[in-house]
């Protein structure tokens, strides 16, 4: 397990999820709209999602999607933002713990890797298979206190 970037430890707290059973296309969309905001301001960004009010804009992996109101392509990733959320909760823990102050973090670093998937199979006709694959997700978060 490593980071992408490595921050000054005495502004900063990190967590990392790994394996999660969520997808890797959808979580790099609610990455890519929570990047830069703050903790609490994210955290009611995500419960928006999962409670269907806001979409989360789709901009790399929005082929075949239908348009959601104001944003274009998009969709309601509820078990991502789920995850996602656990972790910023996750981080902000870790923030306090370190002596920082939890209110006034923003998010530096997120971001969403594909891990290692489960591997399955589907049956198939006269005693055939193919292979259908659970796929797995790791995120890492970077929490920084803001400068006033």
């Amino acid at each position: 397990m490593g980071y992408s970037m490595d921050p000054d430890p005495e502004f900063t707290a990190k967590a990392y999820g790994s394996e999660f059973q969520i997808s890797p296309k959808e979580s790099v969309e609610v990455c890519d709209m929570l990047r830069g905001k703050d903790v609490d301001k994210a955290i009611n960004i995500l419960d928006e999602v999962i409670a269907g009010e806001r979409a989360v804009p789709y901009k790399k992996h929005n082929k075949k999607i239908a348009h959601q109101k104001g944003i274009g392509s998009g969709g309601y990733p509820e078990k991502v933002c789920e995850k996602i959320r656990s972790l910023i909760e996750e981080c902000k823990a870790n923030a306090e713990s370190k002596g920082l102050d939890s209110e006034a973090m923003k998010i530096k670093h997120l971001s969403a890797y594909k891990a290692s998937p489960i591997e399955g199979f589907q049956s198939r006709a006269f005693g055939r298979s193919s292979p259908k694959n659970t796929q797995r997700t790791n995120i890492e978060i970077i929490l920084e206190e803001k400068e006033e």
